[in-house]
């Protein structure tokens, strides 16, 4: 498995989520303004099954409601504000479905990167109908979206489903194991956290024929030196900060 297109090296987290609230259309409006060339979202279901770009399973956080998104159907979900919390310029933002997201992204020239961020329990039902959504909006002669995620599950359902496309294998430390999940699931890249990589470590990781990417670094300094240890792309909530401090480098 590999990428379909070359990575950019700055990649906009839930969308530029220092700039605009995160996983909304705003935010990936922000991220392409700011210079982002590619995004990465989560995606999770609405409890009537609509893939929608939600982070956590409870939507308190993020919008002006409460309790477990599984609980709710599309239109409750829609009748959420996920802008006021961050600004009142963004208040009456509401949670995009996956199909909304895909087609901005493709009205703005971005590259995507969807991460499964499933429900307990919903793992492969997540992985294939965020599929089917994918699969319908994106373009064939585009190249085809990233798809990542911590699951194992989902991505098992997701190269069953579109063998075809990338998929991104998700870690906070890699575990004693990482190595045996890389040829299981045949990922096209690696994406683990920035916090604990060393030089030591990005190297064993590369080793395995993959291109690490690090989530989240908001740190120019930071970005550059993981760049320096062989990291090739970093996910950041502020890609503006990240490019600019990279500035001919990226």
């Amino acid at each position: 498995m590999s990428l379909s297109r070359p990575l950019p090296k700055v990649i906009g987290h839930r969308g530029a989520a220092a700039r605009a609230p995160e996983n909304t259309l705003a935010g990936l409006r922000t991220a392409a303004a700011l210079g982002a060339g590619m995004v990465e979202f989560d995606t999770k279901l609405t409890g009537d099954g609509v893939p929608i770009l939600l982070h956590d399973s409870l939507v308190d956080r993020t919008t002006d409601g409460s309790g477990p998104v599984r609980d709710m159907g599309l239109a409750a979900v829609r009748a959420l504000d996920a802008g006021a919390w961050f600004g009142p310029g963004f208040a009456g933002e509401p949670v995009p479905t996956l199909a909304q997201a895909l087609s901005l992204a493709l009205r703005l020239g971005l590259a995507v990167n969807i991460e499964i961020k499933p429900c307990d329990g919903r793992e492969v039902e997540t992985a294939e109908a965020a599929l089917a959504v994918a699969a319908q909006v994106w373009p064939a002669d585009r190249p085809a979206p990233l798809v990542s995620s911590y699951s194992r599950e989902a991505l098992r359902a997701v190269r069953r489903i579109r063998p075809d496309w990338p998929r991104g294998l998700l870690f906070g430390t890699p575990p004693a194991d990482w190595m045996a999940q890389v040829d299981d699931l045949a990922p096209a890249t690696i994406n683990v956290s920035q916090r604990r990589l060393t030089a030591d470590r990005v190297a064993r990781l590369r080793a395995a024929g993959r291109p690490v990417l690090a989530y989240t670094v908001n740190d120019p300094a930071r970005a550059r030196a993981l760049f320096d240890i062989g990291v090739a792309a970093v996910f950041t909530d502020a890609p503006d900060t990240i490019l600019a401090g990279l500035g001919d480098g990226v």
